[in-house]
């Protein structure tokens, strides 16, 4: 029988595509996608999906009893940027969502959980080039605190109760297929629509703003790796760093320059700069490489070429 999954904010830019693929893997009528509204057409033809609100108890443990649920993946969040217009809906929606899968798995109502952290546990104090495993965390954004809070319960829970939870520290995520949520790192998605669409794109962050980066088809697989991999593998129960590529908003522009040659990039950085500079450039990830397996495929060059190719795959269909 195959691994009945439930992934909780499924309509997401993550969420979506981690949908598909599970999908993909485990069959259609396995993989549960739920969230507080319906998804892209693509999501809700691919297979079951349930409207539920990630901060009620009740509806959650109700669609675990209902479809039989092993795994839950709870990618409901509201992120940095948009988390510091509204701190508290924030908190709320990012820590009590967290809670009620924990206390599903620590009840054994369900085996195993991913949840997601994010470079944005990190820091001013935090060494910003190669960000260790372990290391100063004292982060500035309500987004940020919510995540370290959640990886310090994620560990207890593990250490406490024998809880299978497993995570890893998302760097900035790309894609082409979904929009992106109201994150700081959102430029680097932004950037190639206009660059197809106007032939021009205002940065709201710096030209030498440097950060981590990954395309989605890798943040995907890290996702689905870690699921996969044995228990005994998993040695890191808070969350695990994760690297691909770090590059500026102005590194970014001359590599889509080797494809649209006009393009044009200009700066004016807002509320985000200040969210950016507390972030780290690049990640030391080798515990997670180490532990795990995971390795990267894709750098700035295959990125660029994946998201123009797609981008422009989509205006033609």
């Amino acid at each position: 029988m195959p691994t009945k999954i439930l992934i909780i904010g499924a309509s997401g830019q993550i969420g979506t595509e981690l949908s598909l693929k599970l999908r993909e893997i485990h069959g259609s009528d396995a993989v549960i996608a739920s969230d507080i509204r319906e998804g892209s057409e693509e999501l809700m033809a691919s297979g079951p999906f349930e409207i539920a609100n990630a901060m009620d108890y009740e509806q959650i443990a109700g669609l675990v009893e209902k479809h039989q649920i092993e795994d839950v993946y709870l990618m409901a969040a509201m992120l940095s940027a948009t988390g510091e217009k509204a701190p508290m809906q924030a908190w709320g929606l990012n820590m009590d969502s967290l809670f009620h899968v924990l206390n599903l798995a620590k009840d054994k109502k369900i085996k195993k959980v991913f949840w997601p952290s994010s470079i944005a546990v990190f820091g001013p104090s935090t060494p910003k080039e190669n960000t260790p495993q372990t290391t100063i965390m004292e982060p500035t954004t309500v987004y940020g605190i919510s995540k370290q809070t959640g990886e310090r319960w994620c560990n207890y829970y593990n250490r406490k109760y024998g809880v299978d939870v497993r995570s890893i520290r998302y760097p900035g995520i790309i894609s082409y297929k979904t929009l992106p949520g109201g994150g700081t790192t959102d430029y680097a998605v932004e950037i190639f629509h206009e660059a197809i669409k106007e032939g021009k794109y205002t940065s709201f962050l710096s030209e030498a703003t440097s950060l981590p980066m990954m395309y989605m088809e890798d943040a995907i697989k890290a996702t689905v790796d870690i699921m996969e991999a044995p228990a005994e593998a998993i040695k890191v129960r808070s969350s695990y760093n994760l690297a691909a590529m770090s590059f500026t908003p102005a590194i970014l522009a001359e590599e889509i320059k080797k494809h649209i040659q006009n393009f044009e990039i200009s700066y004016q950085p807002d509320f985000r700069q200040e969210i950016a500079d507390s972030w780290p450039s690049s990640i030391d990830d080798n515990a997670a490489r180490e532990d795990w397996g995971w390795s990267h495929n894709f750098d700035i060059s295959a990125l660029t070429e994946a998201m123009l190719s797609g981008m422009n795959s989509q205006l033609v269909s």
